[in-house]
């Protein structure tokens, strides 16, 4: 699927009649009275620091993405989106039409004071904490694996969710007391079965789903909701297939290239980031789209 995206990065979005009334670092937030229209603009983050140029067409991409998988999710747990979803979208903004492909109509909803994260394979800050210690943060592992293995099963991973600065990893029993013991097994069993679901989806695909993030709701009943985005390149660490290669860092459909690139500089991932070049910008579009377009052939 191909999408016509901008040579400008959005980096915010002011030009709407509607009252913002959160920004978070990609997506801003606009009160519909009982529901919330979310516009994802270009601007990328990493190591939880705004980068101050963005990726002309990542909110797109993100979004397009978002919602074919909360298409499929659907089948697991309820989602925010409202009904009618793209029709409403599509009205609502009819005189914003460069707004349409970045933006969902969601319920307003509590969202819950954690990330929930599924790891499936070896990698990132779960890599960098078995060499350290041999574990998994609180799991024992084998002794001996490789960087980017496969876990012996995928493992759920919870962190606080910091409005600034960074997440910091919280055990399971640590997650159940901040959300009370059942709505941590609810959103631990959900996030393990998303997590299968997307990893089998994508490895049909071609691509190996390595870990992502999810990020939960509830209603005023205490009904929990897939809220937020799911399974994008921004959550996700996504690799090809063919390019796999047990005992080094993987080729990447997501913002590791953009972390790597990071890496080689002498920044201490603080505020204010480093503009990314222009070669660093392209290749993070062609990232996204070989992905999108993998996945919704």
């Amino acid at each position: 699927m191909k999408f016509n995206l901008p040579k400008e990065a959005l980096m915010t979005v002011d030009d709407l009649p509607f009252k913002k009334v959160s920004k978070g670092k990609v997506r801003e937030n606009f009160d519909l009275g009982d529901e919330l229209l979310i516009v994802a603009t270009d601007r990328i983050s990493a190591f939880d620091v705004i980068m101050p140029n963005g990726v002309p067409g990542k909110g797109i991409l993100l979004t397009q993405i978002s919602l074919w998988w909360f298409e499929q999710a659907a089948k697991i747990m309820p989602t925010h989106l409202v009904p009618d979803h793209n029709n409403r979208v599509r009205e609502l903004l009819k005189d914003y039409p460069h707004l349409i492909e970045r933006s969902m109509i969601v319920k307003k909803l509590k969202p819950m004071p954690i990330e929930a994260i599924a790891r499936g394979y070896l990698a990132g800050s779960g890599w960098k904490e078995y060499k350290s210690t041999g574990k998994l943060f609180e799991f024992e592992l084998p002794a001996g694996l490789k960087e980017s293995q496969k876990l012996p099963e995928p493992l759920f991973t919870p962190t606080t969710k910091a409005a600034e600065g960074h997440d910091m990893p919280i055990t399971n029993a640590e997650c159940a007391k901040i959300l009370g013991g059942d709505l941590f097994n609810q959103i631990k069993s959900a996030s393990l079965k998303l997590y299968e679901m997307g990893a089998k989806k994508a490895s049909e695909c071609g691509i190996i789903l390595a870990d992502t993030k999810f990020e939960f709701g509830t209603d005023a009943s205490g009904k929990v909701y897939l809220i937020d985005e799911v399974l994008t390149p921004d959550s996700s660490r996504y690799w090809p297939a063919d390019k796999y290669e047990i005992g080094k860092s993987q080729p990447s459909y997501d913002k590791q290239y953009v972390r790597d690139w990071l890496e080689t500089l002498d920044w201490n991932k603080q505020a204010p980031g480093p503009v990314l070049p222009p070669e660093v910008v392209n290749n993070t579009i062609a990232c996204y789209s070989e992905a999108l377009s993998k996945l919704m052939k």
